[in-house]
């Protein structure tokens, strides 16, 4: 099984705001989830797997299904006539209460799904007080994806750091891109070889060590 890990040049710099804890925080509280909600999605397996490794790093982790938070495309003549959708400021409620975020991404045609994006678009609009972008900037970010094919969504995750990159996140620059997902997972849902377990804490230990740093 082909197991695909790559690392970005640099981090995605983004302006220090939307409440980040600083470096040397006990327990920072990660926000995770996945840009599908395909009952059976890999990414939402993967997704499972990486909140347990978070969590034993020592994060507080809130895993949610973008199922419950039901929006329109974002369209900005709805946006002028009825405010954000509710679902959009519940997750962005959410994202103001969190330090981190953490993604499982598909990929569709090479690229982000319309959903994770439309998702993105939502929550990083302006909302009362709340600036444009405001509780993503300064947080870090990591990112894991999954598919059936050679590559495990490697091109998607492109689109999603250059996303959160732009609007402010620190991207962390590891990632996991899992191959040939219908083979990688155990009847209990966990990763079936030592070697995936191994390369997916060599993302989420830095995300949340990222908040360790004296």
């Amino acid at each position: 099984m082909l197991l695909r890990q790559s690392r970005s040049n640099s981090f995605l710099e983004g302006t220090a705001s939307g409440r980040p804890k600083p470096p040397g925080m006990a327990k920072p509280k990660i926000l995770a989830f996945a840009g599908s909600i395909r009952k059976g999605s890999f990414n939402k397996q993967l997704l499972k797997v990486a909140v347990e490794s978070l969590r034993q790093a020592g994060a507080e982790v809130s895993e949610v299904d973008l199922a419950d938070y039901d929006m329109p495309i974002l369209n900005q003549d709805y946006e002028a006539a009825h405010g954000l959708p509710p679902a959009a400021i519940a997750l962005q409620d959410l994202l103001f209460e969190h330090d981190g975020l953490f993604l499982a991404c598909p990929e569709y045609n090479s690229s982000i799904t319309p959903l994770l994006k439309n998702t993105l678009d939502w929550i990083s609009r302006p909302n009362g007080e709340r600036a444009s972008t405001a509780g993503f900037r300064g947080k870090p970010a990591a990112l894991v994806g999954a598919s059936g094919g050679a590559l495990g969504g490697l091109r998607g995750l492109r689109h999603v750091r250059e996303i959160l990159g732009n609007i402010g996140m620190l991207v962390l620059p590891g990632q996991l891109a899992l191959s040939k997902a219908h083979e990688a997972f155990t009847p209990e849902g966990e990763l079936a070889e030592p070697a995936q377990q191994k390369s997916l804490e060599s993302v989420t230990k830095p995300l949340v060590e990222f908040f360790n740093r004296g």
